[in-house]
């Protein structure tokens, strides 16, 4: 007795052929009648009727590994895992890419797996913060909504088991490879207010080592979200924070100050400063309600201008990508984005410095308890 034979799966099946079939309406078992495709560095994301598919490309860079079948599926589980402690209810299953015996390929179907997919509860755009930013509609009533969802969030983690030399040598690392990167010509970048900056942020985070050690063993540094962006929030009840940084432990492990002045920065950048402090002082009052220990805002700049050089070296990667080396316009936008970074990364090291040399202060008169 012969057993049956499973479809096999073709050498020529690459991403180009999933995401093209994948692009048919056919292709869904909702049956929409168009299907969006947005594609990001290390993702597709296919959005119909009422969910988001995201299929993760089979990429390697220094923090991640997606080339093979099983490490895709590992992350798809781990982004489902995580992405529920912030986003409950949006993150639904992970499902297979099936190829059928007709060679047809179908999410969730019969057949060989091919790859797999995040299944998502699509959100609606207008209630996205950067959407609500970019048309004014971002109220105080937001802020502290946000403020809430986030503490109570940052309350209900452990601890990170790190040293504290251990959490100021991964600053120190960050700092000298956004200098490494910046400083190359290749970016148009000025590398001598490079140089400049990230010898300042050394500076801080060397002259005032005590208070970093102090955040790791108050218990403030955590394993987090890892990448909290506007694009990121829902403003739906309950707040809802998609797209967490699912493929590495260790760049979403940070201290919460670091994770709320991340929003923050990326609310200022996007012309939102005052929603941006009102977001801070949110934060600290909503933190502070039951046990005593004060928002350092000399911290949140030093995190606020950290994190605006990191994104500064990650816009900048865009100008070895590809698909931007032949595009001018594309060039221009990823070099004025990694420009925009390294200017609020400069204003907040200036900011960081004077509040170090100055008594500690808060972002609002309430204080801020450690995390459990």
């Amino acid at each position: 007795m012969t057993r049956p034979r499973k479809p096999s799966v073709p050498a020529t099946l690459t991403l180009d052929a999933k995401v093209e079939r994948l692009r048919d309406p056919a292709a869904w078992p909702e049956g929409p009648q168009a299907v969006q495709c947005i594609e990001t560095h290390m993702s597709w994301v296919f959005l119909t009727n009422g969910h988001a598919w995201k299929l993760k490309k089979p990429v390697r860079y220094e923090q991640l590994d997606f080339r093979t079948l099983e490490s895709r599926r590992h992350f798809c589980e781990e982004e489902l895992r995580l992405n529920r402690r912030l986003a409950n209810g949006v993150y639904q299953r992970v499902v297979p890419l099936t190829l059928d015996a007709e060679g047809v390929l179908r999410p969730g179907g019969e057949g060989a797996v091919v790859d797999w997919l995040v299944k998502m509860k699509r959100l609606r755009a207008d209630q996205m913060l950067d959407w609500a930013l970019a048309h004014q509609t971002a109220t105080a009533r937001d802020a502290r909504n946000i403020a809430e969802r986030l503490a109570a969030f940052h309350r209900s983690l452990p601890a990170a088991p790190w040293t504290p030399q251990t959490y100021r040598g991964m600053l120190r690392e960050g700092i000298d490879e956004n200098e490494r990167e910046l400083c190359k010509p290749a970016f148009g970048l000025p590398a001598g207010d490079v140089a400049a900056l990230c010898t300042q942020q050394r500076a801080m985070l060397e002259t005032h080592a005590a208070r970093f050690d102090e955040r790791v063993r108050g218990g403030w540094v955590v394993e987090g979200h890892g990448d909290l962006r506007p694009e990121h929030v829902c403003l739906a009840q309950p707040v809802a924070v998609i797209d967490c940084l699912e493929f590495s432990q260790q760049l979403r492990t940070l201290d919460v100050l670091d994770e709320i002045g991340y929003l923050a920065l990326e609310c200022e950048r996007l012309g939102a400063p005052v929603f941006a402090r009102a977001l801070l002082k949110a934060y600290g009052e909503v933190y502070g309600e039951t046990r005593g220990a004060r928002v350092d805002m000399a911290l949140v700049n030093f995190y606020q201008s950290y994190r605006g050089a990191v994104r500064a070296r990650l816009a900048a990667w865009h100008l070895r990508e590809r698909a931007f080396r032949s595009g001018a316009q594309a060039a221009l936008h990823w070099r004025e984005r990694a420009a925009q970074y390294l200017e609020l990364a400069q204003l907040h090291a200036q900011r960081g410095a004077r509040a170090f040399a100055e008594p500690p202060q808060c972002c609002s008169n309430s204080t801020i308890e450690p995390p459990v």
